[in-house]
């Protein structure tokens, strides 16, 4: 029985290096790699010699035979992914010259302390352990971190949802490489409060910035000013004990809420609301928030998309995971009318919809559920007279298609409804901030860069690069940063060697750097 990814894949691709027979897709040099919502194990090819499951870091892939309950469905998931396509051809085609090796075969001998060559990092999330998991692999580099935080890691502490265990569990991976002497994490250090970006440019030949996205992108609607509405963002930081976010008003003395957006974090933020608090108890759940829960009145979690269930933000192995937890999934029948044919679609968004389907037959639950609402954009928060959230208006929309039959879009019907909810929370994606004293696109809010290069213009700003959700956008997964950071890191050596950080050529020497 070949092994299986499952749902707590973090895409990191350390398991498509240790596979020895070229079996887990996409790789990071294939094109769908940075839009996969997992990595695939081909189950004809797979030997079963277990060399991912060593790699993972977060524990992701099992044997198919011992595939955990409500885990099951990514046995046929995988392998849904290499089917032939109807022209014969298979997805991921073998070719092994792709392959690159995760650490130079030669290293360079040990440099004495005096002779290393010192690299700053701002932040201390996923993108920047990674970033100097790369650059510690240089043994003249010496690293120092920088956190405004009490605590390490960014998202993979205080975004990652505590009942996901798995995928929590990177930072042991983290943990690894904090442990590494040439690497210093100050914590409670904020760039612009305790020490300015010039200072930090002085002290290091070079800065790499990390900070991630954030905060939330703002959704402008009447009424969403009102007490009892939130972002999904600080809520998150909120169960989690982010200390940003101890203090954030939450009502749950409601029978519904309201998540606008349906992405992952959507479905986190309502599964947590609905979980029977015992489940959350040994996890790391802020404990404030947990007390919190356990008096909640809140029986309905409305999601709410503005499109069809074909375009849902949501990952499949997101929704296979709700699904499949216990937790009482409806969606409207109605709302799963007139989708595109099965052969116009791809396996991923084939398989979203099979299951919206069964989730659509299942007699409606009587406890406490969450609602998968399609075609359906806020107007308006509705207060009471206190002044708090009590409701929304909600508009109704269709599909639209071309001349062809093909979907274009989506456009309002005219219809309206009013849905009850006394807290709505707001998840419609996150967004960086300017950094004073670096470029700053604010249509994308991201800092310009080119392979991982702050860019002013047409010209680099030396000495200064960029990785992580600052660097590409809010996209992707904790993995993800891994061959993102890899890309940063690889130019930031191509100039060390070159001599553009102005480090004196005794103490540069020649750096093996990937193409």
């Amino acid at each position: 029985m070949p092994h299986v990814v499952t749902q707590a894949c973090c895409g990191d691709a350390s398991c498509v290096y240790a596979c020895p027979v070229n079996c887990i897709h996409p790789t990071p040099e294939e094109p769908d790699f940075g839009i996969a919502e997992m990595l695939y194990i081909d189950p004809s090819t797979c030997v079963d010699c277990g060399a991912c499951v060593s790699a993972c870091p977060v524990g992701a892939i099992v044997p198919g035979h011992r595939l955990p309950a409500g885990q099951e469905r990514f046995a046929d998931v995988n392998a849904a992914q290499y089917q032939d396509s109807a022209d014969g051809a298979a997805r991921f085609p073998v070719d092994p010259s792709l392959r690159l090796p995760l650490a130079p075969v030669d290293r360079p001998h040990q440099l004495a302390v005096d002779d290393r060559v010192s690299i700053g990092i701002v932040g201390s999330g996923p993108s920047a352990m990674y970033a100097a998991d790369e650059l510690l692999r240089q043994p003249q580099i010496s690293v120092t971190m920088y956190e405004r935080l009490d605590k390490p890691f960014g998202l993979a502490r205080f975004g990652v949802a505590p009942d996901h265990l798995h995928t929590r569990g990177v930072m042991r991976l983290f943990d690894d490489i904090a442990r590494d002497p040439r690497l210093e994490i100050l914590l409670d250090t904020e760039v612009g409060r305790d020490i300015t970006l010039d200072e930090l440019r002085s002290r290091h030949a070079g800065v790499v910035w990390a900070g991630g996205a954030p905060t939330d992108k703002s959704l402008d609607l009447p009424g969403i000013a009102h007490a009892g509405v939130a972002s999904a963002t600080s809520f998150v930081g909120w169960y989690n004990g982010h200390p940003d976010f101890t203090d954030l008003d939450v009502d749950l003395a409601t029978e519904r809420a309201v998540v606008i957006g349906n992405g992952n974090v959507a479905l986190d933020v309502a599964r947590i609301l609905v979980a029977d608090p015992d489940s959350l108890a040994e996890t790391s759940i802020s404990r404030a928030a947990l007390a919190q829960l356990r008096r909640s009145s809140v029986r309905e979690v409305v999601v709410m998309g503005r499109r069809g269930p074909a375009h849902a933000a949501f990952t499949l192995p997101e929704l296979i995971g709700l699904v499949d937890s216990g937790v009482a999934v409806t969606v409207d029948p109605a709302d799963l009318r007139a989708l595109p044919a099965a052969a116009d679609l791809d396996a991923t968004v084939r398989a979203k919809l099979d299951l919206l389907a069964e989730c659509a037959a299942r007699p409606e639950p009587t406890g406490r559920r969450i609602r998968l609402a399609f075609y359906a954009s806020p107007l308006e928060v509705v207060a009471g007279q206190d002044g708090r959230a009590r409701g929304l208006i909600v508009g109704r929309n269709r599909p639209t298609t071309d001349a062809a039959g093909f979907a274009t879009g989506i456009e309002p019907t005219g219809d309206t409804s009013s849905i009850d909810a006394g807290t709505v929370l707001t998840s419609v994606g996150y967004r960086g901030v300017a950094v004073p004293g670096l470029p700053f696109d604010d249509a994308r809010g991201v800092i310009p860069h080119r392979e991982g290069r702050v860019m002013s213009g047409t010209d680099p700003v030396t000495g200064v690069y960029v990785t992580g959700w600052i660097k590409r956008g809010p996209s992707g997964f904790i993995g993800t940063n891994k061959t993102d950071s890899a890309e940063t890191v690889a130019s930031l050596l191509a100039d060390l060697e070159s001599g553009r950080l102005g480090v004196p050529a005794s103490r540069r020497r020649r750096f093996r750097v990937r193409a």
